[in-house]
């Protein structure tokens, strides 16, 4: 049998185990139960949780699986958000003349699940689909996080740059600011050289979804950019009516 379906099996065979066993399990227990090595068995865990078929208890090394529906409901939706809002990115990108975004809250990150660029700049923005970002340093992020009701003491508050946002009380400053203009900036907080702008993202109910937003070079996007940018995207959201 071939080494990746090898690989394949015993990660079917360990997670049937961890349904199976109907509680937490410890990978050492795994190991035992299935006669797979440490390192082995590390690799297949690690794989399984990257794409989201276990998890661990929180603050413990306790696997437990988790409901495939969901994960497959959770797709689906992400699917339909993007189609329904591939015309606004498509607007945003013509009208800023930037790459534009779409990212939702994903377990305090911010996931990047759609971005369009039809803009005539030369250096294009690399393809960022999939990536996931701490909240405080994008624009998408503290748009979601200004709008939304999260817990900002789950935030890890890395930094990247010099122009990171570092503690509590300087993030809450800021998210009044976005709250009372609507929309967010990164002004270089993220990565050297590169600024965004964001604004909210509500759907017909008026639920918080995610949020879009722009970034290109800081050389082009200088303060007063910036905020006229965010005026703009705001606008153009404010014509749409978000139904997925």
């Amino acid at each position: 049998m071939p080494n990746q379906l090898k690989s394949f099996s015993k990660g079917l065979k360990v997670y049937r185990f961890i349904i199976d066993y109907g509680k937490p399990i410890l990978a050492v227990t795994l190991c035992e139960k299935l006669n797979i090595d440490k390192s082995t068995m590390s690799r297949i865990l690690k794989t399984l949780k990257d794409e989201d078929f276990i998890s661990y208890l929180e603050n413990s090394n306790e696997i437990i699986a988790n409901d495939i529906s969901n994960k497959t409901n959770q797709s689906t939706k992400i699917e339909l958000l993007i189609k329904a809002t591939k015309f606004l990115l498509e607007e945003i990108s013509l009208k800023t003349n930037e790459c534009a975004y779409l990212g939702i809250f994903d377990d305090y990150k911010i996931s990047y699940i759609n971005q369009i660029d039809l803009s005539n700049q030369e250096l294009k923005t690399r393809n960022n689909i999939g990536i996931k970002t701490n909240l405080h340093t994008s624009a998408l992020g503290k748009s979601i996080l200004a709008f939304g009701n999260y817990d900002l003491e789950k935030i890890k508050f890395n930094q990247y740059t010099t122009n990171t946002i570092t503690d509590i009380k300087t993030l809450n400053e800021e998210l009044t600011i976005i709250k009372n203009r609507g929309f967010s900036i990164d002004n270089k907080e993220y990565q050297d050289g590169m600024s965004c702008v964001a604004v909210p993202l509500f759907n017909k109910e008026n639920i918080l979804i995610g949020a879009v937003g722009i970034s290109g070079s800081s050389f082009r996007l200088k303060d007063n950019k910036l905020n006229e940018i965010g005026e703009l995207i705001s606008d153009i959201v404010s014509k749409y009516s978000i139904v997925y």
